[in-house]
């Protein structure tokens, strides 16, 4: 099969499509003839040595297909289903997936791709502070797909989202349920306008140096998590949530479909490509300009 590999850490560049043994599916796995993958932060950071790690390595962790090898122990799920879910090197025209859902009749490939990571991500943040009815949440850096995941998912929940973005993403915010405010100087007191008793609850997923103002708006350092700012959530007590260790949940991606089939959940996706030019890929995300989720297609 065709895989997607890299034997030096670096670029874009190094990353090549190459002939790969076929995957077999282990207990509690299933295999996919992968149609979509979805394409993310760590994708790069992985690719450029910053992670470190063993040497040749595939890549991407997430992808949509359809079912054509089941392993032991598996049950629900047949031969010949369209699923999604967290793969490991996903980047190929076969993948292992450990977690997984039916695909919602609603969605094609594309769409199901960009789900799984940022699904999960955020409904581990939401979980982790007790997001819950009535509670006012603010999220920092909102306009990514984790973060437009965790608006939808938060108010699906019943709370009142308040998230930042740069000057473009107002009104996306704003069409997707939050109240926008404009991140970097000046956030807390347009926050403070909008929630003059402080909010409940606060997520960072910027790297803008936010998290100390995040704290003061949420009322300690228990009350916020970080996802991006490692070093500033160490600074100021915050927990940092995503690291080795970490208990994921990927029941979310059985709970989104219901979700999506009552109109609730939709994931933007910004730029489809083919896996030929997954390099081009990479410098979309890495720019951090790629205005939603870059998603991969597989012949």
């Amino acid at each position: 099969m065709k895989a997607v590999q890299y034997a030096a850490f670096g670029g874009p560049e190094v990353l090549e499509l190459v002939d790969a043994p076929e995957p077999h599916a282990g207990p509690s796995q299933v295999r996919i003839a992968v149609h979509a993958v979805g394409v993310n932060p760590i994708d790069w950071k992985l690719r450029s040595g910053a992670m470190g790690g063993e040497l040749p390595r595939g890549t991407g962790v997430e992808a949509a297909g359809v079912v054509d090898e089941l392993g032991d122990g598996v049950t629900g799920v047949a031969v010949g289903d369209r699923v999604f879910g967290s793969a490991a090197d996903a980047a190929a025209q076969q993948a292992l997936l450990s977690h997984f859902a039916a695909l919602p009749q609603e969605l094609d490939f594309t769409a199901a791709a960009a789900l799984p990571v940022a699904v999960e991500t955020a409904t581990r943040c939401l979980d982790l502070l007790g997001v819950s009815d009535g509670q006012t949440l603010l999220i920092n850096g909102a306009s990514g797909g984790v973060g437009l995941a965790a608006v939808q998912l938060a108010r699906a929940r019943g709370a009142r989202v308040i998230g930042s973005g740069g000057q473009r993403s107002q009104e996306r915010l704003r069409s997707f349920g939050a109240e926008p405010v404009l991140y970097g100087d000046g956030m807390g007191a347009h926050v403070a306008e909008l929630a003059p008793d402080g909010v409940d609850a606060a997520i960072d997923m910027a790297l803008s140096g936010g998290i100390a103002t995040l704290v003061q708006l949420a009322g300690g350092a228990d009350h916020v998590v970080a996802i991006a700012d490692f070093q500033g959530a160490q600074e100021h007590g915050v927990r940092f949530s995503g690291g080795p260790g970490e208990v994921r949940r990927w029941h979310a991606l059985q709970d989104v479909g219901a979700l999506i089939e009552q109109g609730l959940f939709t994931m933007p996706v910004a730029h489809v490509l083919p896996l030929s030019e997954i390099a081009e890929a990479h410098r979309l995300s890495e720019s951090g300009h790629a205005g939603g989720k870059i998603v991969l297609t597989v012949d």
